[in-house]
């Protein structure tokens, strides 16, 4: 089995949490912009407003569809929900691969041969 598709949990709606980085220093700084980006947010929101209007969600909707946004943001979705297989199954998969285009390959070869052979036989 190389993927297998996860059921979506259902979330919450909750307040947005500073993403999790690996690093220790990078929290800090990931959590600082988020309350930056929330501040700068809530105080210029007023900003917004003209591009809430129907002709500028209009350009956005054109916009959108021709450059693929929500085809890119399912593809992204769809991938967060795959099982990746992990490293000896690769390798097994890999294996296997290899081995049925090997034993193709040798069918093929076979039967290529013996049909030449007989188109001889027969034409000549």
């Amino acid at each position: 089995m190389p993927r297998v598709r996860k059921v979506a949990p259902v979330k919450k709606r909750s307040a947005r949490k500073a993403p999790k980085i690996l690093f220790k220093p990078f929290r800090k700084v990931a959590s600082f912009l988020v309350k930056t980006a929330k501040f700068i947010g809530n105080k210029l929101s007023f900003l917004l407003k003209p591009f809430k209007t129907k002709p500028f969600r209009f350009i956005g909707r054109i916009l959108a569809k021709v450059f693929f946004i929500s085809y890119f943001k399912a593809s992204y979705k769809e991938l967060k929900l795959v099982t990746w297989p992990n490293r000896k199954q690769t390798i097994q998969l890999t294996f296997a691969v290899f081995v049925f285009a090997f034993s193709i390959g040798v069918v093929i070869a076979l039967l290529d041969y013996g049909l030449n052979k007989l188109f001889e036989i027969i034409l000549l």
